[in-house]
């Protein structure tokens, strides 16, 4: 198995990965955190999967229907041909998004007379036992869940044991999570078939995209709308956990929970896509988290549902992807301090105060709240933390974090001189002292350039940031050196690590996909498009057939790692995207 045989579908409040062999092989319920019910992305033998394949096994090849998260698996064989249509219904109804916890399977037969296998498989849990089955006339129960997960198909029961079959017609299976299917079940496929395509093709055509690096914007914007969960406006980093970093790296964690920081770079996307209703929905996910600590010493990551209980497990007894332990549930990051969370939080607000189109959400407890997180910003500010990269090693003052606290208190004067007058000083005066001392302390004398911690002489990828946040005018030469220094010392096969050295599991190996699209912003907003344009150009040759992105590429064998597919990658590649191209007006429309 390899990530670039895998395809995402989901709904905002579940997801899956179907393989190329028609196999849905990950899916937790009811929500992204959940434990799964089908989990051969870490377990071949027993981890469980719902199988719809050839008799004779053979491969397909997939691809969306066009700007939508419906997902087609298409096989050829000597008896005929047939697709498999994936996905989970979502479509507006009654004012709401409708977003049942289900999965639709479609199967047509396309030419002859195919014959197929059809298993379905599900576990339960992290204990991976199997759940009684109960034969129904048209479904199967399968109990021992918190709610009654059921098959309903039209398919023959008999048949779905995984004995060949002939398809002769088209057939429909829905899974379900708790309430189950109680009307006919070939016209509410077929409705929901069809809704859910119109709701995606009009979604898109909402879309704010570049004149080019269309297909890429796209997919990369579809993709990173199914890690938004609805139900409160947490946006999760990934919807896997225990996908390696690289083989035998033991780096292999849960992303299934919602980074703060995460967050704040996928709200800049949808920004640049033109939505923005995503915004309203993590602002009160960050009030729910904010009310509950009080003195804001925030954690780094949530739950879905705003809780911080992530203690992290190892699960010895599983195999792990392609064989490469340790599978985690939990993650300890949960307990580092990240000072920068709070200036991302910050800059994640900061729009509600300078866009009129906001204005009725400027209330006095948010206002209050971005005061607030501001001050614990500049009360942290070159303190000694674990960084944006999580360092298990012995903490230091991290110049990111730095960065973005200065972030935070510049901002925060541009939101005081509108909003609360008084305020202003206070914060102008802060973020001139943050820049300074980074200035004085996170400078190598001898190259010019940023550092990635004070009095060091090692940079990290993150320092790209610099030049997005405006650190120094963008013909201040510590930003061009920063910016050489970066692909001088991380560049790897014509991509970026995020940096080069021991983090406390040793020395990163693989590219971190996220970094590479960074500097094609940086290279942009400096004034240096061609060479933003050459080298996203060349990234986009990584070999993913749909379109999605992990989190980390070896560019030696050109083979995708990390958890699958990674919010961070393509929230990079839409900023990265919109920043090297040119401007419609530019472009001849």
């Amino acid at each position: 198995m390899t990530l670039a045989d895998l395809g995402l579908i989901g709904n905002c409040q579940l997801s899956a990965l179907v393989r190329r062999d028609g196999a849905i092989v990950w899916s937790c319920m009811p929500r992204f955190d959940s434990p799964p019910i089908f989990a051969r992305l870490l377990d071949e033998k027993d981890g469980g999967c719902f199988s719809i394949r050839p008799a004779d096994d053979r491969s397909g090849t997939q691809q969306y229907l066009p700007n939508t998260n419906v997902l087609e698996t298409r096989f050829e064989g000597p008896d005929g041909s047939f697709r498999i249509l994936d996905f989970a219904p979502r479509f507006m109804q009654y004012e709401r998004s409708f977003r049942p916890t289900k999965l639709l399977r479609i199967v047509e037969p396309l030419t002859g007379t195919p014959r197929i296998r059809v298993t379905c498989d599900p576990v339960l849990g992290w204990g991976r036992a199997r759940p009684r089955r109960e034969l129904g006339s048209h479904h199967i129960a399968f109990h021992g869940y918190d709610a009654e997960l059921r098959l309903t198909t039209d398919a023959p029961l008999s048949y779905l044991a995984g004995e060949p079959f002939a398809l002769s017609e088209r057939r429909h299976f829905v899974l379900a999570w708790g309430a189950p299917v109680e009307e006919a079940l070939e016209p509410l496929c077929e409705r929901f078939l069809r809704e859910t395509l119109k709701y995606w093709q009009q979604w898109v055509k909402h879309c704010d995209i570049p004149p080019i690096y269309q297909e890429e914007v796209i997919r990369s914007a579809l993709a990173l709308k199914l890690h938004c969960f609805d139900d409160t406006g947490a946006i999760v980093a990934a919807l896997t956990t225990s996908i390696p970093e690289a083989p035998g790296s033991g780096r292999t964690w849960d992303y299934r929970y919602c980074w703060l920081r995460d967050a704040y770079y996928a709200l800049g996307a949808f920004r640049l896509l033109g939505h923005f209703e995503e915004r309203e929905q993590f602002l009160h996910f960050l009030l729910n988290v904010a009310t509950s600590a009080p003195d804001l010493n925030l954690a780094p990551l949530y739950r879905i549902d705003g809780k911080d209980d992530l203690v992290e497990h190892v699960l010895d007894e599983w195999p792990g992807y392609c064989g490469e332990k340790p599978v985690r549930i939990g993650n300890g990051a949960a307990v580092h301090k990240q000072h920068d969370v709070f200036g991302e939080m910050v800059l994640a607000l900061t729009p509600l105060f300078l866009d009129a189109r906001f204005r009725e959400q400027v209330t006095s407890p948010v206002l209050d709240l971005v005061t607030r997180l501001a001050r614990k910003a500049v009360s942290v500010a070159g303190q000694p933390d674990a960084g944006i990269w999580e360092y298990r090693t012995e903490w230091r003052p991290q110049t990111f974090s730095s960065l973005m606290c200065w972030a935070a208190a510049d901002r925060m004067t541009r939101i005081a001189k509108q909003h609360r007058p008084a305020n202003t000083e206070e914060f102008n005066a802060a973020a001139h002292k943050i820049r300074e001392e980074i200035l004085n302390r996170a400078v190598d004398p001898s190259r010019g350039c940023l550092v990635a911690d004070y009095g060091g002489t090692e940079v990290d990828a993150a320092l790209l940031q610099a030049v997005t946040l405006r650190l120094l005018p963008s013909d201040d030469q510590r930003l061009h050196a920063t910016v050489n220094a970066v692909q001088n010392d991380l560049a790897h096969g014509g991509w970026l690590k995020r940096y080069r050295t021991n983090d406390g599991f040793g020395v990163p190996a693989v590219a971190f996909m996220l970094c590479t699209f960074w500097q094609v912003e940086a290279l942009a907003r400096l004034g240096r498009a061609d060479e933003a344009r050459a080298l996203m150009d060349r990234v986009r040759e990584v070999k993913s057939p749909l379109g999605l992105l992990a989190e980390d590429l070896d560019p030696v064998s050109n083979a995708m790692w990390g958890n699958f597919p990674q919010a961070y990658s393509h929230v990079g590649l839409i900023h990265a995207a919109f920043a090297a191209s040119p401007r419609w007006s530019e472009y001849g429309s």
